[in-house]
């Protein structure tokens, strides 16, 4: 035994070295290398530091990646039969979706034909439905049944001592119309191509209705026609200055002929049509 208590051919002991404690961020001891790299590495990455971008743009391309794949899955489902089909059912495939899509123009070029030809009978039938309503208007205005306006002359005659007489105005109608009157009113009275003229007392009749001077003729036509043809030597104006009368003929832009006859149906006459 030694001299200071401890049994002999035992080593003392040496005194215990106080525990270093390992800090974060800290290096391990010299004696462990490997472990103290490891430890920084994993002191680096986890927890992980994402900035909410990041997220963000991870996200998206997760999406993104999810859609092409399944993409791709359909792609490859859809082409799989045709992959091991023969050649023959390739061809046969091709030529029926050849005969589908020239079925398909077809039937396109038909109903565009069939367009077009609706379009043709709507435009049509719009004209004549137009050409009609002219027609109407125009025969309305030869018959008296509508009122017309237009360019022409008034024709005023007075006849103090009442020489005047129906055949005198029935023949300055005559002259109006050959010159082109297209639409003629007397004091109120329409005139057309089945009025007749007579003689009542102290006036005349037009159609039965009679009619006191001073006459008013209102009549549409073109003025520079119509003027000259009552104003010729001999003609009309000179023929009631005979009879004491006078004649005033003015010209206008503008002619109303708003007296209206009743439109009459044909006892007997019927179109050739129905």
């Amino acid at each position: 035994m030694s001299t200071n208590g401890t049994p002999e051919g035992t080593p003392p002991e040496e005194p215990n070295a106080p525990e270093q404690p390992l800090v974060k961020g800290t290096p391990a001891p010299a004696g462990d290398p490997e472990q103290s790299g490891r430890r920084r590495l994993v002191a680096g990455l986890w927890p992980p530091r994402l900035s909410r971008a990041q997220l963000v743009v991870a996200l998206l391309l997760f999406v993104l990646g999810l859609g092409l794949a399944i993409q791709v899955r359909s792609n490859s489902d859809s082409s799989a039969p045709l992959r091991g089909a023969r050649q023959e059912d390739l061809v046969r495939i091709l030529d029926e979706l050849d005969g589908r899509t020239k079925r398909l123009e077809d039937e396109k070029q038909k109903l565009e034909d069939q367009r077009k030809e609706l379009e043709s009978s709507s435009n049509q039938a719009e004209e004549a439905r137009k050409q009609t309503v002219e027609k109407e208007r125009q025969l309305g205005i030869l018959a008296g049944t509508v009122a017309a306006q237009g360019p022409g002359i008034t024709l005023r005659i007075t006849d103090p001592k009442g020489q005047v007489q129906s055949d005198q105005l029935l023949d300055t109608l005559q002259e109006l119309r050959a010159a082109g009157a297209e639409a003629i009113q007397i004091n109120g009275v329409r005139v057309v191509a089945s009025s007749f003229f007579s003689d009542e007392g102290g006036g005349v009749a037009i159609d039965g209705k009679k009619i006191t001077q001073p006459y008013e003729f209102r009549v549409i036509g073109k003025p520079q026609d119509l003027e000259p043809a009552l104003n010729i030597p001999g003609g009309v104006v000179q023929t009631l200055e005979k009879e004491q009368a006078t004649a005033g003929v003015t010209r206008s832009a503008k002619i109303v002929v708003d007296a209206l006859r009743a439109a009459k149906q044909p006892d007997y006459a019927r179109s050739s049509s129905s």
